[in-house]
């Protein structure tokens, strides 16, 4: 099953994802056709062919870096003489700036009405709508009255209740009311990688989140082991009430890594991670 869309994370807007495939490690080799040198060695040039030839290079390097030194403000990239709104990418270090100071039923809130407090707000979001706390009705409710504006939480109300319907939770091994049997662990959680602004003003962004994502049942008999997928969450977002809120919000696949070569680990290793590590507070 796939982490978003089959699992409805966010709403019932998405379409439906593939299952889970496993990955193999793949080397891809250089397509050179023929010699992988370019061919027959060519002969060797005059010594005045190479001094001219060694000076160019010279010049070229000196302009290079005339350029990349330029201190005027002055230079621009094609994107910026064309106007491009490509996103660009943030730091990724530390800025050192808190997300929050409080929380709500255990839900950051409070950022700040900048791009770095809607994207603080967005992955802080992507977490707790990743969360299993979505899978019980009365937290679920709670989740969505707090995350969302009050027209989108009243929407999307009635068709998460549906989408998370018994039947649901029991193929997700869960009860009725959300909870797993005794003994047994069920894992889901989002982390994000990173986030980038597609849009921003005061009273509204569009921030999408890259994440990896975990869900499953940890138990020795479990037939839906803690499978990993990525995905792209993407948010709009309103300044609503004194803080960020969603209006609507997407997923879509990937990108995703390479797999590596990890051994999977046991279901008794997953179900002592998942109790001995607690989540974090994420701030751009």
């Amino acid at each position: 099953m796939s982490h978003g869309d089959e699992h409805r994370y966010g709403g019932p807007r998405r379409s439906d994802d593939g299952p889970y495939e496993g990955g193999q490690t793949r080397t891809r080799l250089p397509d050179w056709p023929g010699d992988p040198y370019g061919g027959a060695r060519r002969g060797s040039r005059s010594s005045f062919h190479g001094l001219i030839t060694a000076v160019a290079v010279i010049v070229l390097l000196i302009a290079a870096i005339a350029f990349a030194n330029r201190s005027d403000g002055s230079s621009s990239t094609a994107s910026d003489r064309n106007g491009s709104d490509r996103p660009k990418a943030a730091a990724t270090a530390a800025s050192g700036t808190r997300p929050v100071e409080t929380k709500k039923d255990g839900i950051p809130s409070g950022f700040a009405r900048t791009e770095q407090g809607a994207q603080s707000a967005a992955a802080n979001y992507s977490v707790v709508l990743g969360s299993a706390d979505m899978f019980r009705k009365e937290s679920r409710h709670a989740i969505l009255n707090r995350l969302y504006t009050p027209d989108a939480a009243a929407r999307l109300r009635g068709p998460m209740d549906r989408a998370y319907s018994v039947d649901f939770l029991k193929r997700m091994g869960l009860d009725k009311d959300g909870n797993p049997p005794a003994g047994s662990t069920f894992v889901s959680r989002v982390v994000p990688i990173g986030t980038s602004v597609q849009q921003y003003s005061d009273n509204g962004a569009r921030v999408a989140v890259w994440y990896v994502g975990l869900i499953g049942m940890s138990a020795q008999t479990s037939t839906d082991p803690v499978t990993s997928s990525w995905k792209t969450w993407t948010f709009d977002l309103r300044w609503s009430g004194g803080d960020w809120r969603i209006v609507s919000d997407s997923q879509q696949d990937g990108p995703a890594p390479v797999p590596g070569d990890d051994r999977a680990a046991t279901s008794d290793e997953i179900q002592k991670a998942t109790e001995e590590y607690g989540g974090f507070t994420y701030a751009r």
